[in-house]
């Protein structure tokens, strides 16, 4: 133990922040003067620490066995100096550990297992989502396409963008995978005139969604439904298909499926733009350093981060064309960071709200974790280990006269230009 504590000592004294270390037996290392300060309860947690396992110290802290004063900026610089490997790079898995991960992640992902895991996150709180949030409560990876964009308007560019990118056209069908509180289902509908469909399993969600389709009289061409995408069946594919912050839910072992019952939901030469979070490393399960245990136990149950060779190899055996594809990481740590500064701006409101639907325990219990969960977040995309992959892709219709270029198949034109042209409809 004398030669961890020491060790800790010496990397505190690294730290950009300055942080300060209260023993169990109230024995203190790091600053006098620190920015940040954590009392420890138990001796693990002093280890974890020491070992720069910062995702079980952050355990400690949401169950109560550590205290923390300091602000989330702070920490989470302090934590990044701890680490002693790269939590995406130097996680490694044997043929062994594959087939376990991959028969795990087949136990995890049932019909029942997936809408519980949903149900868990998204059915939280509607009002404490708000709070942070922007209006149209956007909860995915923000695009700022301007330097000075404020989080809303940097959330309308992200959903133009994937619209435009679509090609969204009048009478179009179009169908929103994980529609969530209906940000892109309505503003496709709204902006684009388009017959959209949206999916969710949040019970909350469904309910938010439905009631803003009737109050803006949106209900002859939108419509939300309460089901898996597994379970969605329809008599007329669709023209285009968003998945927007929901493939991360699906799991390693279906993601041939999630990507078979697109094809089988996109009419042939029909476009798909799948937007989710990818792993940044090759070869790991999941966020090393007790990182990746954390967001599994305490915010995202089931949860499953793929690199994006291994996601465009699954479309691929689907039968897609990946024909473009677009890595918006920095926008996403901006973006959390944006989510943790309001966040923490508002901690009263979030405390009451989650212990008046929780309970005193469990709802501080909760806010510990959602702080921890947004700057965490934010830092790992930041430093690379996670990143957000934007891929669109097609369905090749077999015709090479389909499409307006030669061999097409589809309806993109093979080039970036219409993306770009023109105001965004948030500007028009």
């Amino acid at each position: 133990m004398r030669n961890l504590l020491h060790s800790l000592e010496e990397s505190l004294a690294l730290s950009p922040v300055g942080v300060a270390v209260e023993l169990p037996d109230g024995a203190r290392l790091g600053r006098p003067d620190a920015d940040v300060r954590l009392r420890f309860g138990d001796r693990m947690s002093v280890v974890a620490l020491a070992m720069g396992e910062i995702g079980n110290v952050g355990a400690a802290i949401v169950e109560g066995r550590v205290a923390l004063e300091g602000s989330m900026r702070q920490l989470m610089a302090a934590a990044g100096s701890l680490l002693r490997l790269d939590p995406a790079r130097d996680a490694q898995m044997g043929w062994w550990q594959r087939v376990m991960v991959r028969a795990r992640s087949m136990a995890a992902h049932t019909l029942s297992g997936d809408a519980q895991n949903i149900q868990f996150h998204y059915d939280l709180s509607d009002e404490f989502y708000a709070l942070w949030l922007d209006p149209r409560r956007v909860y995915s990876c923000a695009y700022f396409r301007e330097a000075d964009m404020t989080l809303a308007q940097a959330q309308e560019a992200k959903l133009d963008h994937i619209c435009k990118k679509l090609m969204l056209r009048p009478g179009e069908r179009f169908l929103d995978i994980g529609a969530g509180w209906g940000g892109l289902l309505l503003w496709a509908a709204e902006h684009y005139g388009v017959d959209a469909t949206g999916i969710t399993l949040s019970r909350h969600q469904h309910a938010h969604v439905q009631r803003l389709i009737e109050e803006r009289g949106l209900s002859a061409r939108v419509r939300m439904q309460l089901l898996d995408y597994r379970e969605l069946q329809v008599d007329q594919p669709f023209d285009k298909i968003a998945s927007v912050g929901m493939f991360e839910h699906v799991g390693r072992a279906q993601m041939e499926r999630y990507f078979a019952t697109v094809h089988r939901l996109l009419r042939p030469g029909g476009l798909l733009l799948n937007h989710g979070i990818t792993a940044g490393g090759l070869d790991n399960a999941g966020l090393a350093a007790g990182m990746g245990e954390f967001i599994e136990r305490y915010i995202f149950p089931g949860g499953e981060l793929l690199h994006v060779s291994v996601a465009l190899h699954d479309m691929a055996r689907a039968q897609l064309e990946m024909v473009d594809t677009e890595n918006l990481r920095p926008h996403y740590a901006r973006t959390l960071w944006a989510w943790s500064d309001a966040l923490e701006n508002r901690l009263e409101e979030a405390r009451a709200i989650l212990v008046a639907h929780k309970g005193q325990e469990q709802g501080e219990r909760a806010l510990r974790a959602y702080r921890l969960y947004l700057a965490g977040c934010a830092l790992a995309f930041e430093r690379g280990w996670v990143a957000l992959h934007q891929i669109l892709a097609t369905r090749p219709s077999g015709q090479g006269d389909d499409g307006p270029l030669k061999g097409a198949q589809s309806d993109y034109p093979f080039n970036r230009s219409y993306m770009y042209e023109g105001a965004a409809a948030a500007d028009r």
